[in-house]
């Protein structure tokens, strides 16, 4: 992950001078109070967080470059996924991150003979830039947070509705649509032939002159 040259204000912010670590390695434990825990909740969609702690060491490599190593525990409270019920969860996880000025992160013309590639194995990521002189452990350890978190939390008896598929008729819903308009047609114009018969039998056709005929015939 990469840190943006100009970071928002950070909810979790315990950051620590890169002058430090010219006496030797760093190591620091850090809490979240109960107000960043209400903001870190709401940044991650959370329920609540009542516990976030790190133990993080920081150790100066050559070329100005610090590797930050640390453990983060917490507890957490999601919501289930399908329910939408309350899951808490404990979570522990182990980070690690490379930090670099940010002029060797930007080095396009390659005057610097560093291997990023080869650091970054050790991490599984590129070097995040060291701004202001400062490393921020508190908001590298609430990405970490973001990142052991259950994308899918689901409460211990949620269970999805089965959907049950029917198969496709054949050739297809469009012919099936197809005969229902034919066979919906042709019972309209059945009905139309019944009305026209029902009519033409409750009014005969009058012919005023037939009788007239027929004494004439007779005659």
């Amino acid at each position: 992950m990469r840190l943006t040259d100009d970071p928002p204000k950070a909810e979790f912010s315990r950051t620590i001078p890169v002058d430090r670590l010219r006496r030797g390695v760093v190591s620091e434990r850090i809490e979240a109070n109960e107000h960043e825990r209400q903001a870190l909740a709401e940044r991650f969609e959370l329920e609540a967080i009542s516990r976030l702690t790190a133990d993080v060491r920081l150790e100066a490599l050559p070329n100005d470059m610090v590797r930050v190593t640390g453990r983060l525990e917490a507890a957490v409270v999601q919501t289930c996924v399908v329910s939408l019920e309350s899951v808490p969860a404990e979570v522990a996880e182990s980070f690690s991150a490379l930090f670099a000025p940010p002029e060797m992160i930007g080095d396009e013309d390659g005057d610097l003979d560093i291997d990023f590639e080869a650091l970054a194995e050790e991490e599984d990521d590129l070097p995040e830039p060291i701004l202001n002189h400062r490393i921020d452990i508190g908001e590298l350890t609430a990405q970490h947070l973001s990142l052991a978190l259950d994308p899918y939390p689901r409460a211990p008896d949620a269970t999805f509705e089965e959907i049950i598929e029917h198969d496709e008729p054949e050739g297809g819903y469009d012919a099936l649509n197809d005969e229902e308009v034919a066979a919906g047609d042709a019972e309209n114009t059945n009905g139309a032939n019944d009305a026209e018969n029902t009519k033409g039998a409750e009014n005969p056709v009058r012919r005023p002159f037939a009788d007239l005929d027929k004494l004439l015939k007779k005659s």
